[in-house]
């Protein structure tokens, strides 16, 4: 098909839609190769393209080019857009450019981007306008990367919101009273909003999912695009940048909106209203896909309307930084460092800590920061597991000893105070009856690795499993948490009978 379209341009036949068809068989094939054979040595008739009258023709033609990324066209390219009137088509030129070494046209790129950011547009041709600046942007952006900025803010005073395990908001709360008794902090759905004086306790807090921001002036707003832009604007946000930042403007920022709408109403709306903080901001905001340094979160109300928050992405979360090699079936290391929280009251100090099915050795490294311990074992099945444990455990400075081995082919010279684990679940290949025999094993045959004050800390998936099990073989849940409802995960704290 490719030859049969090729030879219809060439005739002058269905030009428009003969580029769009043989940019559809590119797409399918995932490679460029075959049109590049079939073209070459007539390159120039595509490049003629770029001179039609049709301005659908010239969009198709610039697109197809740049998708061939022959190295050739990047000059017809650009010197087209130089020469385009059609503001539609302009856009789509810069499109195809991405894909070249354009490092030489730099200096003409940033100029049009200097002169086309105080250009006055009738509403019109307002959209096409600000998909040019977009492009430009990130031409510019691509090339140079992003002038970023360092977070300065750590004494400032800040409304934020932590969000949390909706049924433990608590225990973070209490987390940051202790460590910040300054605080003004009240628990909501989502975790934990506070007024904080700084932010130096911020790494010590082990159980919080996520920080964000609350700007002052930033009411409720619209799902009007313009109107949310403004809302944004007329807030303290670029005083609220400023003051945590050392560096001048511009910022670059992403939009992430959490709503039930559908996908195709949802990417409209963003667009549009990424478009519309630019020109508000006077580019001091700048959207853009990849190394952005600002969240702007918008989260749609039951009204309709949209509640605003920030996100920094210059702020920099290295609690979990030793977690450096993880596997599909990991546990998160929130929900680890929060099942040590939760237990912490059950673990005593320079205990003798055995984890059966330690996987990268995140709980037993949560453990240990939660709670010193003494001589730690952790016991995997898995070679790579183990290889990843002792690779994260060195990275977070702690001595845990690794055993490559089956749990139920382990033995030791000396009986453990303390089991705490993230059992295994259904996952993959492992079935639910693989995993109820393997709960069977381990309750039979763990009594003989313990003290006999010894607890059990059990992160788990098969709470059924574990009551049912339990008192059989000499064991009783003596503290249980839901952790999550819809993944069916529980922390549940055992003693021996």
């Amino acid at each position: 098909m490719i030859n049969t379209y090729w030879k219809e341009i060439t005739e002058n036949h269905e030009v428009r839609q003969n580029l769009s068809k043989l940019r559809q068989e590119i797409k399918k094939e995932g490679t460029p190769a075959s049109l590049l054979y079939v073209i070459a040595g007539n390159e120039d008739k595509l490049i003629a393209l770029l001179q039609s009258d049709d301005a659908k023709t010239r969009k198709n033609a610039a697109l197809l080019m740049g998708e061939l990324k022959k190295k050739e066209f990047l000059q017809p390219l650009y010197e087209a857009y130089e020469k385009e009137q059609q503001r539609f088509v302009r856009n789509s030129y810069l499109v195809a450019m991405k894909n070249f070494n354009y490092r030489s046209y730099m200096g003409a790129l940033k100029q049009h981007l200097e002169e086309m950011s105080g250009v006055q547009v009738t509403p019109e041709n307002e959209k096409h306008h600000m998909e040019e600046l977009r492009e430009l942007s990130a031409l510019i952006v691509a090339m140079e990367g992003v002038s970023t900025h360092a977070f300065r803010g750590w004494d400032e005073t800040y409304d934020i919101i932590l969000l949390t395990n909706r049924n433990f908001a608590e225990v973070t709360r209490k987390e940051l009273l202790e460590l910040e008794p300054e605080a003004k902090s009240k628990i909501f759905g989502a975790g934990v909003m506070a007024q904080v004086p700084n932010l130096r306790w911020l790494q010590d807090i082990r159980s919080y999912q996520e920080i964000l921001f609350q700007v002052k002036g930033m009411q409720t707003c619209t799902m009007n695009p313009v109107q949310a832009a403004e809302t944004l604007m007329a807030s303290e946000l670029m005083e609220f940048l400023h003051k945590s930042h050392k560096g001048k403007t511009p910022f670059y920022f992403r939009i992430e909106f959490k709503s039930k709408r559908p996908l195709d109403e949802r990417s409209t709306f963003v667009k549009k209203l990424s478009g519309q903080i630019e020109k508000k901001s006077d580019r001091m905001l700048i959207n853009t896909t990849s190394n952005y340094e600002v969240e702007l979160r918008f989260i749609e109300n039951k009204e309709g309307n949209c509640n605003f928050l920030v996100k920094l992405y210059t702020l920099i979360d290295n609690r979990f930084a030793y977690r450096r090699e993880v596997m599909p079936t990991s546990i998160k290391p929130v929900n680890a460092a929060l099942t040590v929280a939760l237990a912490k009251d059950y673990m005593k100090e320079g205990a003798q800590v055995l984890d059966p099915f330690c996987g990268v050795g995140t709980m037993l490294i949560e453990r240990h920061k939660a709670v010193p311990a003494n001589t730690t074992y952790g016991i995997d099945i898995q070679e790579e597991a183990i290889e990843k444990a002792r690779a994260n455990t060195e990275a977070a400075h702690q001595i845990i000893h690794y055993i490559n081995r089956d749990f139920f082919h382990f033995s030791h010279e000396y009986l453990f105070d303390e089991v705490i684990t993230n059992m295994p679940f259904a996952m993959g290949r492992t079935t639910e009856d693989e995993v109820y025999y393997l709960y069977k094993r381990f309750f039979q045959s763990v009594s003989k690795y313990l003290k006999q004050d010894a607890t059990m800390i059990l992160y788990s998936h098969d709470y059924d499993y574990v009551r049912d099990m339990a008192p059989d073989n000499g064991f009783e849940i003596v503290k249980e948490y839901e952790l999550s409802k819809k993944e069916g995960t529980y922390v549940l704290i055992l003693a021996p009978l």
